[in-house]
């Protein structure tokens, strides 16, 4: 009993106090272990989602394409203006057609984050591509991808996937349609690219 009738607490003793603090840690790393092991793709996922919008952000502070600007997406192709040309049920072609071998390498023509691959019913096997200025760069009639997935980042001249004849293509020879879309409008990538 202290002097002034009060009972004194019992200090806790060092044992004690590392006790608790060790089990505290320990609880701490198994929730982070339980997490890690159950929910590890949820955790990619989310960090992916958000490492991608921020490059997006900060893709939009970029200068758009210019002219001769865009390296070939099939590198020693001929390239040939076919905008505008016309396509069945009225429409007008929104890009250009390259033409090569079935499986050859197509490579981003920029630097940016991958927003689709998929398909769709006139382009096929698709690949769309958010780049500099939030222009977007389409990639249709794909034979097949090369490993990649919506959110990843590439440089100009990765192998985004290769040269087929899908969807509305089927049975024709062979190409890349490659489109570019600036602010939901298509502009004619002819121009914007350097010609061999």
């Amino acid at each position: 009993m202290r002097p002034d009738g009060n009972h004194e607490q019992p200090n806790p003793t060092f044992i004690s106090r590392a006790i608790s603090v060790l089990i505290k840690a320990a609880v701490l790393l198994m929730l982070l272990f339980v997490f890690d092991r159950l929910l590890p793709s949820i955790s990619q996922q989310t960090q992916s989602f958000f490492i991608a919008k921020w490059q997006q952000l900060s893709l939009l502070q970029h200068p758009l394409p210019t002219e001769n600007s865009l390296p070939n997406p099939l590198p020693k192709q001929h390239l040939t203006d076919t905008w505008g040309a016309a396509r069945s049920q009225g429409r007008s072609h929104e890009g250009i057609d390259i033409f090569a071998a079935r499986g050859t390498p197509i490579q981003a023509t920029t630097q940016g984050i991958i927003s689709k691959v998929g398909e769709n019913a006139l382009g096929g096997r698709v690949v769309m591509i958010v780049g500099p200025g939030g222009a977007g760069h389409y990639y249709a009639h794909l034979e097949d991808y090369a490993g990649i997935s919506p959110n990843d980042w590439v440089n100009a001249g990765d192998t985004i996937g290769y040269v087929g004849d899908s969807g509305n293509a089927k049975g024709t020879p062979p190409h890349v349609h490659y489109g570019i879309y600036i602010n939901g409008s298509a502009v004619n990538p002819y121009p914007l690219l350097q010609k061999d």
